[in-house]
């Protein structure tokens, strides 16, 4: 491999950012691809694809450099260098790299990798938690998977086209994807690349959206002219979702606490062919207003996201056991509060990207056993290890 030493400059720069700084890896990523209109395709993916390689094995790749807290720019060329020689790669002769000692590198990942929280490349406390709620033999195998790049995903618009007919355009423009067994809706890429300029998507025929999280919609068991309220709508992927299940008859509010989200999300309806949604800011007469509204209710609530690592590894250095500590109290406060939205026999279903019992079944369990006019019908765990996103999501019924 032959480096380029403004590539691999912006690759320490949009670390710096993300490390020293705090912006959120995709952010960082987007700032520093804008500074140079004259990089190609292929630059890109080299800076896009090194700074997320880095940032998923951050903790092994500190412990087999020896340097302990990064902050001088000298320190993430040392960085680049140590990924770089665990991978097997010939450094170029630059005065950056003359100091590298490439056998110390070698003898200490060597070492790293006898010890899970290094070479799974993970914090002391999310190590001991994971273990502690999963088991240590689902933790070692989830945590093994959820460092794995993600497959990226279509949703097939089914209000415009069909699996077989988007299938057949993308591959018209070289773009391959194979579909999912007991996903419907979806196609996975064989190579990563970005669709957002490509016709199709122009067009509405489909959404960016995990395999796992096109399972939420048909949970819900929709029926056409229903009026379902996603309460926790973020930009939108499954309100759009619950529309096509429903086939553009009914009524959906779409809420959120983020107006900019909601702009979104009117803007992909619109893109999608979408006319049934009715966006909502969340405030104190929201609850209100819909008090007894809704014939089914989605609740995806805020969480701590550990489900889907594998497309937001720097995740794992922002979240804090405070802040899920946190998140749980608040997925309570949604749940029950929330819930009053739902009419008599109408279906409330409570979901989370998350993988730990403690935001997902016992959740659940608490809100059950303050609420006796719910019941519980069914739940359904989705582990990485099954190959997408992971998952949970439970379904109540309310009986008076």
């Amino acid at each position: 491999m032959k480096f380029h030493k403004p590539l691999v400059s912006a690759v320490i720069e949009t670390l710096q950012q993300i490390f020293v700084q705090g912006v959120y890896a995709d952010k960082a990523v987007e700032q520093v691809l804008k500074q140079n209109s004259r990089w190609g395709s292929r630059d890109r993916r080299f800076i896009a694809e090194t700074t997320y390689e880095m940032v998923r094995w951050w903790r092994f790749i500190l412990k087999s450099s020896e340097v302990e807290n990064p902050q001088q720019t000298s320190d993430y060329w040392k960085l680049f260098a140590t990924w770089q020689i665990i991978k097997e790669v010939e450094l170029p002769d630059w005065e950056e790299f003359i100091n590298i000692d490439k056998i110390q590198i070698l003898n200490n990942s060597e070492k790293a990798k006898s010890i899970r929280k290094y070479h799974e490349s993970i914090p002391d406390w999310l190590d001991e938690l994971g273990s502690s709620e999963l088991g240590e033999k689902v933790w070692e195998k989830e945590i093994h998977e959820l460092n794995k790049e993600a497959q990226v995903v279509l949703r097939v618009n089914t209000l415009k086209t069909n699996l077989i007919q988007l299938k057949k355009l993308l591959e018209e423009q070289s773009i391959e994807t194979f579909p999912v067994g007991d996903y419907p809706d979806a196609l996975v890429l064989v190579k990563r690349q970005n669709l957002q300029n490509v016709n199709e998507y122009k067009q509405g025929l489909f959404e960016i959206q995990d395999a796992s999280s096109q399972l939420i919609a048909p949970f819900l068991d929709l029926k056409e002219g229903m009026t379902v309220i996603d309460a926790c709508a973020g930009a939108g992927g499954k309100s759009l979702h619950i529309a096509a299940k429903m086939k553009n008859k009914g009524k959906i509010i779409s809420m959120d606490v983020e107006e900019r989200k909601l702009i979104e999300l009117k803007k992909r309806a619109e893109r999608g062919g979408v006319s049934i949604i009715q966006t909502q800011m969340i405030n104190d007469d929201s609850l209100n207003k819909f008090k007894n509204a809704a014939d089914r209710l989605l609740l995806d609530v805020p969480c701590s996201g550990l489900g889907v690592l594998k497309r937001n590894p720097d995740a794992k250095w922002k979240l804090s056991l405070e802040f899920i500590n946190e998140i749980q109290k608040v997925q309570q406060t949604i749940i029950s509060n929330y819930s009053q939205m739902l009419k008599k026999d109408g279906i409330m279903v409570y979901a989370t990207c998350s993988i730990l019992p403690s935001e997902n079944q016992k959740q659940v369990e608490l809100f059950l056993d303050k609420n006796k006019n719910f019941e519980f019908i069914e739940d359904r765990k989705i582990l990485p290890s099954e190959g997408f996103d992971g998952f949970y999501m439970a379904k109540l019924i309310r009986k008076s």
